[in-house]
């Protein structure tokens, strides 16, 4: 019992080697198809924020006009939600690298 925790206990620890690993943007077929494909739906989703920016201001007006305070409220709501929803579309490459360089760093 003893002979085995000397073993154990003189055994050097393994510690590991500095590991580099970068994206390949070659490894995998249709990486570029992919790309297109995530700025489309980047795009779309720039579209139906604008949308619904503009449909949230028409409810606003027609809350505020006839004096619905309910109407008004919804409005108001959804043109800051479709206010968030196109800074995140709009912001979300910047977000990633920003959050990819944080996690290189850790």
């Amino acid at each position: 019992m003893f002979d085995l925790l000397t073993t154990v206990m003189s055994a050097p620890l393994l510690v590991p080697m500095d590991i580099n690993i970068d994206p390949n943007t070659n490894g995998l077929p249709g990486i570029n198809q992919l790309r297109t494909i995530v700025g489309a739906v980047m795009t779309i989703g720039l579209i139906l924020s604008v949308l619904a920016l503009i449909v949230s201001a028409i409810v606003w007006g027609f809350g505020a006009n006839s004096s619905n305070p309910h109407l008004a409220s919804r409005g108001k709501i959804g043109v800051l939600v479709s206010c968030g929803a196109a800074v995140i579309c709009g912001a979300s490459v910047t977000l990633i690298n920003f959050f990819w360089n944080v996690g290189q760093s850790v």
